[in-house]
């Protein structure tokens, strides 16, 4: 966003900072321009403010006796901002009062009545109201940007709940203090301090001062009284004071809900797919009210569908309230029963039963959300009310094959497997019904998903596919936020076009305002664009939605592994694995950092368990990778030709891959005439791929090793320098770098050790994400352990390497 402001920008949610000059109109004229031109300074010399500058991101609002700054990357930017200006002016402009105000909310282009572009909104008016509620020095929060700033761990200690502060027209706004050892101010603001004692007492109980009789008991009650208001003051005080985890964590909005699985009571038991898509599609229709929070299914689906300890689940999904409910389907009827449940105390607010034909499903989706949005008093705009009311389609059997296809991509595992099985019935769904465009627009998403992970063959075809359905989509619905979001993820994923796909996730806000999914797809995006902290914050944002989300923690986790920040990895790996226990990839994930750090026998331990199936190839690569590490790679070698016996033709390039694997086992065991073989077979098998998939980065750089391992080194090369220009790093950081991997491995093994080095001294300072195995990028620990390194071993800028700690 330019940072003048656009007349076509309608609303878009912004993080503002408001700052203000205390006593400002008690100064003469010339001090306050003095202190308008020092506040301008000091703030324009901060780094937030440079930063945003430079990437032309931030607007500034003069606003007479200070200014209102404009964010729109994180709310930490803000904050990051109001730090820097109290540290100038402690140490270099003490003389200079200011008290700042932080919001996150709506705002929006205008045109002024001079014609000039502008900007207004409830954003920068609730940063204006939260600013002054404090005094001097302060540095004031209103509660939606505490609760954000809470899930980084180093502001938690820093963040002081003060309570409510009334502002304009009797609102009354969540005040938290943001301060620490030496910045901001810790006192307590003069509008949350108790009234003067003095104010409080009544009339008729003064006395006149010349009584000698009632002087001296009454002053003596009075100090009674004053030091018990001033020890109740400060047990007030102290407790407003405490961190404000808890008492934020426990605000728990009134208007929340979550939307267990619904229990399948029907005698076929194939039909939970049926029940699941009846769960989805109330829990959609209520996620597109904005008045109400709705946890997103992915955080829901790993409860069983009538769970017991209701209170504990609402706590941990962070809502009021829960919906279960049960489908039967049978024949061409179906039995729908739904309640409505109060967490705190497992009270029952509304419960109902429909029996309907199959073709007046919708109307029971539809009658379900405006009965729970009515119970919980949710606003409803008139647009709302229309998607409700909503029919996606005429036809039964097109919305059975949408169900189907829909609940293949609800899968925990988003393999090969799974997204085939979304497309195929998605493709029916919409054959049986060209005009549903909730079908379309899941088809695109699934297909714009399945080309960027390469878990579908990423063709022209598919990319085609993915942009003919999305705009299909748009067509018939252009206000439908899933057809929105799939045209943004097409521009993001297919072609790299992040500045086209940020506008689409943003016009999709406004109609999906409870969807975890477009903070997601913005982490995706910034980790592509390399602005690694503003991905990270998107994640954060996006788990605050759908905290149960495991493919969001699980990709969480990998932005992590990316920047070699193992621990933090780790930890989100045991948030996937304490909500699905002994997920296989999961713990392949942790078995695949232990090798980075070095630590073989831990990895060793995590792998032996495992037996991922043929279609789950980076697990499988892992365990392979794993026996070549330790260089014992017999029983990996008899598992992948038991693979490769009778390999599954939907696996497609993925083959190739794994006889390459093979033939680097057999290398490893000393078996080079096997491995020659192996490698010839794999050459032919990935070549023919090459023709539908000219852009596979993975299948490019699976050519490049494989010709290393032959010995055509002018092949080889050419195809690391196809790699390179196919993924150049200036338009993706995240894959960017991984064929100067393959560089550094093919120059190696050919011998020029020079440009080997040069390339893996650059790979050390950068996060990325690899093409091998699990995606983990090189590390010294896998440069001492990697055969394929070995021709560089006496070479002491090699060992220089070896010995460097991993980047934290």
């Amino acid at each position: 966003m330019a940072a003048e402001v656009k007349k076509e920008i309608a609303l878009e949610i912004a993080h503002v900072l408001f700052v203000d000059i205390v006593a400002y109109s008690k100064m003469a004229s010339d001090d306050q321009r003095a202190a308008i031109e020092k506040l301008n300074q000091i703030v324009q010399s901060t780094d937030e403010f440079r930063k945003e500058e430079s990437e032309n991101r931030l607007l500034k609002l003069a606003t007479g006796d200070g200014m209102a700054l404009i964010f729109y990357h994180s709310p930490e930017d803000p904050v990051e901002c109001a730090l820097e200006i109290s540290r100038a002016i402690k140490e270099q402009h003490s003389d200079l009062r200011l008290r700042m105000g932080v919001h996150s909310g709506p705002v929006s282009g205008v045109v002024d009545v001079n014609g000039r572009a502008n900007v207004a909104g409830a954003g920068i008016n609730t940063a204006q109201r939260v600013m002054d509620c404090g005094d001097a020095g302060h540095i004031l929060l209103s509660k939606r940007v505490a609760e954000d700033l809470e899930q980084f761990k180093h502001w938690r200690p820093h963040l002081y709940h003060l309570g409510e502060c009334e502002v304009k027209h009797g609102d009354k706004i969540e005040i938290v203090n943001l301060f620490t050892a030496e910045l901001g101010n810790r006192e307590m603001p003069e509008k949350f301090r108790p009234p003067d004692l003095g104010a409080a007492v009544p009339a008729a109980a003064k006395t006149s001062p010349t009584s000698p009789i009632s002087k001296w008991p009454l002053i003596g009650a009075a100090v009674l009284i004053l030091i018990a208001v001033l020890v109740i003051g400060s047990f007030l005080f102290w407790q407003q004071q405490k961190p404000k985890s808890s008492a934020i964590a426990s605000a728990i909005p009134e208007k929340s809900i979550a939307v267990m699985p619904f229990e399948n009571l029907s005698e076929d038991k194939a039909n939970a797919y049926f029940a699941d898509g009846i769960q989805d599609e109330i829990l959609t229709r209520l996620s597109k009210i904005a008045d109400l929070k709705v946890v997103s299914r992915t955080s829901t689906q790993q409860y069983q569908s009538k769970p017991g300890n209701l209170s504990e689940i609402a706590r941990q999904l962070g809502v009021a309230h829960i919906v279960e409910g049960s489908v039967q389907k049978s024949a061409e009827s179906v039995r729908v029963n739904v309640q409505l449940i109060k967490a705190a105390n497992d009270s029952h607010l509304w419960a109902d039963t429909f029996d309907r034909k199959l073709t007046d499903i919708f109307s029971v989706e539809s009658e379900v959300a405006k009965a729970i949005a009515d119970q919980l008093r949710a606003h409803l705009t008139g647009q709302e009310e229309q998607v409700i009311a909503a029919k996606p389609t005429d036809n039964p059997e097109a919305y059975d094959a949408y169900l189907r296809g829909l609940a293949f991509s609800l899968k925990t595992a988003s393999t090969p497997a799974n997204v085939l099985g979304a497309q195929k019935y998605l493709k029916e769904a919409v054959r049986l019904d060209p005009k549903f465009a909730l079908a379309w627009a899941l088809l695109s998403y699934t297909d714009a998903r399945g080309y960027r992970t390469l878990n579908l063959q990423p063709t022209v075809a598919l990319r085609e596919e993915a942009r003919q359905a999305a705009e299909m989509a748009l067509t018939l619905q252009p206000n439908l936020g899933e057809a929105v979001l799939a045209k943004g993820y097409y521009h993001y994923s297919c072609l790299k076009d992040y500045d086209t796909a940020v506008r689409y996730f943003e016009q999709a806000r406004p109609l999906l305002p409870n969807s975890s999914r477009i903070s997601e797809s913005l982490a995706y995006l910034e980790r592509r664009r390399g602005q690694w902290e503003r991905s990270e914050s998107y994640f954060n944002e996006a788990e605050r939605l759908d905290p149960r989300n495991v493919t969001l923690l699980t990709q969480y986790a990998l932005y992590y592994i990316l920047c070699r920040r193992f621990p933090e990895a780790v930890r989100k790996l045991d948030q996937v694995l304490n909500i699905v226990p002994d997920d296989l990839d999961t713990l392949a994930f942790k078995a695949a950092i232990a090798q980075a750090e070095g630590e073989l026998p831990r990895a060793a331990a995590l792998l032996a368990p495992l037996h991922p199936p043929a279609d789950d190839t980076g697990a499988l690569e892992t365990q392979v990778y794993q026996a070549i590490l330790e260089r014992n790679p017999g029983p990996m070698i008899s598992r992948l030709k038991e693979v490769l016996a009778k390999p599954d033709p939907a696996l497609g390039y993925f083959i190739g891959e794994l006889r390459f694997w093979l033939g680097w086992a057999q290398e490893v065991a000393g078996d080079h005439a096997a491995a020659q073989e192996s490698w010839r077979q794999a050459r032919s098998e990935l070549e023919s791929f090459l023709k539908e998939q000219p852009e596979n980065r993975a299948l490019i750089g699976d050519l490049a090793l494989t010709n290393m391992g032959l010995g055509d080194k002018t092949a080889a090369f050419a195809f690391v320098e196809k790699g390179i220009a196919v993924t150049p790093i200036e338009k993706d950081a995240l894959d960017g770098p991984a064929p100067i991997e393959i560089l550094a491995r093919v120059a190696a093994r050919m011998g020029d050790s020079d440009r080997a080095i040069a390339a893996l001294q650059k790979l050390l300072s950068m996060p990325y994400e690899a093409i091998l195995a699990s995606t983990v990028p090189l590390t010294p620990a896998f440069l001492r352990l990697d055969p394929m390194f070995d021709p560089l071993r006496n070479d002491p800028r090699f060992q220089k390497l070896c010995e460097s700690p991993a980047p934290k």
